[in-house]
């Protein structure tokens, strides 16, 4: 019915005009969650894919390499601006060697080129042909042993959440492959690009110190 009201025609409220609003809120309700869903996980999908797409824009073309990785020459298909860390754990299946911040800072991405710690995130794979690289699944001994720094990590519990281990190691057999007796204070120097966001460091010093003496340490 219409309202006459002041003279004025008002119509009358549709039912349906109701029920499409309502379906409406639950489509937009529905949106905001699958979207917020792409937006969360899309980071992480992009740098997956990211060498790829990176090197199809700029032009760029995988050629075969072939890279002395733990002793072993492993031939892979390298992308010209393919950084270390991506090869060997997306191509090489190496995954040992974590990407944390993928910037350079973090040195959970911990590797040894010819023996010296590099951060395997910031050094592009075609770059180091003909070099030597390890990475924490070659520091295993011919009958499956641990070396003695990552068993040094097990005695002193260093490792909390873990995901920072495998750099820290890495950082630390570049140490005593080089100085086989430091100081508390050079050994934390030599730690000193590796994050542990669960603040273990003490922990890993004393694994490191642990290594080099063969003996247990008690500092906290």
């Amino acid at each position: 019915m219409a309202d006459n009201t002041n003279g004025r025609s008002y119509p009358e409220p549709r039912f349906d005009t109701f029920v499409s609003k309502a379906t409406s809120r639950r489509q937009f309700i529905k949106g905001v969650i699958f979207s917020g869903a792409a937006v969360s996980g899309g980071g992480y999908l992009l740098s997956l894919g990211g060498c790829a797409r990176e090197g199809a824009t700029a032009g760029g073309v995988e050629r075969l390499l072939t890279l002395n990785v733990n002793g072993q020459m492993r031939p892979v298909d390298v992308l010209p601006n393919e950084t270390l860390a991506m090869t060997l754990r997306y191509k090489l299946g190496l995954t040992g060697t974590k990407l944390g911040c993928d910037r350079g800072e973090c040195g959970a991405c911990t590797v040894l080129i010819d023996g010296v710690a590099n951060y395997s995130c910031s050094t592009l794979t075609h770059s180091i042909r003909g070099r030597e690289i390890t990475t924490i699944e070659g520091l295993e001994g011919p009958n499956g042993e641990l070396h003695k720094v990552q068993q040094a990590m097990i005695d002193e519990l260093g490792p909390q959440c873990g995901f920072c281990t495998p750099g820290q190691i890495m950082s630390a057999v570049a140490l005593l492959n080089e100085n086989p007796t430091p100081t508390r204070d050079e050994a934390r120097h030599a730690l000193s690009g590796n994050l542990c966001r669960c603040g273990a460091y003490d922990h890993y010093l004393n694994a490191v110190m642990r290594a080099a003496t063969g003996e247990r340490v008690s500092q906290a």
